[in-house]
């Protein structure tokens, strides 16, 4: 895959990050910062100017589809603009009438768009499982005090917090297009569980707001994850998925098992402390844990190959469902 058709399928997924007509500032920013740490990669696409194409409504997805002359970079523009759309739960109306309008421009049947869609829709159902859609009326009005033996132990959360990481690790290992996908509702669940050790009744609502404020949003955690994919080459179909092997996944299981274990820090220590931590404050926090939890995953990179030579999607339904 040359850097024309590489620009092409982000431009597409970028695309589809605001087919729901929706402004969200914060989402924007965090998908800015992706795109200007994306194009410090050796070779890659200018994709400071791809977001401002698409900003500022220069490019359509008639015109982005038009390098993409295989069949294989069709399909993959496609799902990942699939993903995109279901990253904060089962597409809009919008986001439906988006993707039925590239399934043509791409020269796509139902045969091969309607599994991808069955498959987003279905880790955007088990996102939506991953924490409560709403806090219960009394637990919203007035939060409980909680004590200090009520509390979960800090060494329990921190063993929680590495397992999770360990786990959104491994998942960048797997051959299968849905693994990537599954991250997402993991590190919503772990976020819930780390809040109601302290006494808080979050819900799905409360847990983006947070990521979105540390720049881990859920469209640019996705579309951070389909850059390095394809600026690293990782174009191949093998099991139904998206082909990798353990040396080009370096880079997806460093960023996910970092991303995973400094989101979790900065959560156990804004919950502990009341919620009390301004958003300057939570961001630089995530900022100053990221190169240490990078630096961890080396440490532990024989333990997430291990956890993925043992995984499936069974178990990871069962995990962000509490099972």
């Amino acid at each position: 895959m040359n850097a024309e058709q590489q620009r092409a399928i982000l431009t597409i997924a970028l695309l589809a990050a605001f087919a729901d007509g929706k402004k969200d500032e914060r989402e924007r920013e965090a998908i800015r910062r992706l795109t200007a740490s994306l194009g410090e990669e050796p070779g890659a696409p200018d994709l400071a100017s791809l977001y401002q194409d698409v900003l500022l409504e220069r490019v359509d997805a008639n015109q982005a589809a038009a390098p993409l002359t295989e069949p294989a970079h069709r399909q993959l523009a496609y799902e990942m603009a699939v993903c995109v759309c279901d990253a904060d739960g089962v597409a809009s109306d919008a986001e439906r009438r988006f993707l039925s309008g590239l399934a043509r421009q791409l020269g796509l049947d139902a045969a091969v768009t309607a599994p991808l869609d069955r498959q987003a829709e279905a880790v955007a159902v088990l996102t939506e499982a991953a924490a409560p859609a709403q806090r219960p009326a009394a637990a919203a009005a007035t939060p409980a005090p909680v004590t200090a033996p009520a509390r979960a132990a800090d060494a329990d959360i921190d063993r929680s917090i590495l397992n999770h990481a360990i786990l959104c690790g491994a998942l960048e290992l797997l051959p299968q297009s849905w693994a990537s996908m599954a991250i997402i509702p993991l590190q919503i669940k772990m976020v819930y569980g780390i809040g109601k050790s302290h006494g808080h009744e979050l819900d799905q609502g409360h847990i983006r707001e947070l990521l979105a404020t540390l720049g881990v949003g859920l469209t640019s955690q996705y579309l951070e994850q389909f850059g390095r994919k394809l600026l690293g080459g990782l174009l191949g179909k093998v099991a139904g998925g998206l082909g990798r092997g353990l040396g080009k996944a370096a880079t997806g299981v460093a960023f996910s098992f970092a991303t995973t274990y400094a989101l979790g820090q900065v959560a156990k220590r804004y919950y502990a402390g009341g919620r009390q931590m301004s958003t300057t404050l939570l961001q630089d926090t995530f900022k100053n844990l990221l190169g240490p939890a990078q630096a961890m995953q080396a440490q532990y990179l024989p333990q997430i190959r291990e956890r993925a030579g043992n995984l499936d999607m069974k178990q990871v339904v069962a995990m962000v469902r509490g099972a």
